[in-house]
């Protein structure tokens, strides 16, 4: 639990919203007037009001003021604009926390001349509590500090702390761009289900009950996936047909390229310096 922090979201977007919901809804922020968010369209701002009944601003400076946490929450094409915006107007006490794809430490701390920034990259899941968040932190944030990240990002679910910045650029390829790629898998599944016969909805459940089965499977019995592929694999059978497809068209290699490309493209993104 925060108690009596002020807490300032700069972007109220999608992401944005799904973390004031979870702060709220888990009671790891008790006041919603705790919470201002500052935010360019009014619209927004009237549905975050009327929804949560926290504070909004269109004004960011306004939004820091008195703030003890600061949650950057914009796109990365503005996070230049805004930083400059910012810079020198956080009070020199308090957390910054980016979720901004492919921004680093050094440049946050920088772009917006202030020592305490925690990078963080959680992924959608985080919607319903079981995203997964990598993180990592300046030298200048303090244990106390690091603690209040931990408390705001396991009410996302899973949270790993890194010294190792680089891991938050590879994270967010495979865990926060990976579920792009695993919500077009299933939908492939699901199509292919309804070229079969199967009505949408049977070839939904069917899909979604067969991978959440397969993750549990593997989480519970920490084997090696090909181990497990091997065991539903007969020779000469269904799965081995389906099988032969599958790497006949490629797909462990669009699979790496896809992550690959994810990666590239968060190490150009994010620069505030």
């Amino acid at each position: 639990m925060l108690t009596d922090l002020e807490i300032a979201f700069i972007g109220g977007g999608t992401m944005g919203e799904i973390i004031i919901s979870r702060l709220l809804s888990t009671k790891t922020v008790q006041k919603p007037d705790l919470i201002v968010v500052s935010e360019p369209l009014a619209a927004r701002c009237l549905h975050l009001e009327s929804e949560y009944g926290v504070r909004t601003t269109t004004c960011n400076i306004e939004a820091v003021q008195g703030a003890s946490i600061v949650i950057l929450a914009v796109k990365p094409q503005v996070l230049a604009s805004v930083a400059a915006m910012l810079k020198g107007k956080i009070s020199p006490e308090a957390l910054v926390i980016s979720i901004v794809a492919g921004a680093s430490v050094t440049s946050l701390c920088q772009g917006l001349n202030h020592p305490a920034v925690v990078r963080t990259m959680p992924n959608i899941a985080v919607q319903v509590g079981q995203g997964t968040t990598v993180w990592s932190a300046s030298s200048s944030v303090t244990e106390i500090q690091r603690s209040h990240t931990q408390v705001i990002l396991q009410a996302l679910g899973k949270e790993f702390a890194t010294q190792n910045e680089h891991d938050l650029d590879m994270a967010t390829a495979l865990s926060s761009a990976g579920t792009g790629f695993v919500f077009l898998y299933i939908e492939a599944m699901i199509d292919a289900g309804v070229q079969m016969g199967l009505n949408r909805t049977q070839a939904q459940e069917l899909t979604l009950h067969t991978i959440a089965g397969s993750v549990e499977l593997m989480l519970q019995t920490h084997e090696h996936p090909a181990v497990l592929r091997n065991k539903v694999t007969s020779p000469g059978g269904v799965t081995a047909a389906g099988l032969y497809e599958l790497e006949k068209g490629g797909m462990r290699t669009v699979i790496s390229n896809a992550v690959l490309a994810a990666l590239s493209r968060t190490q150009q993104l994010g620069n505030v310096s």
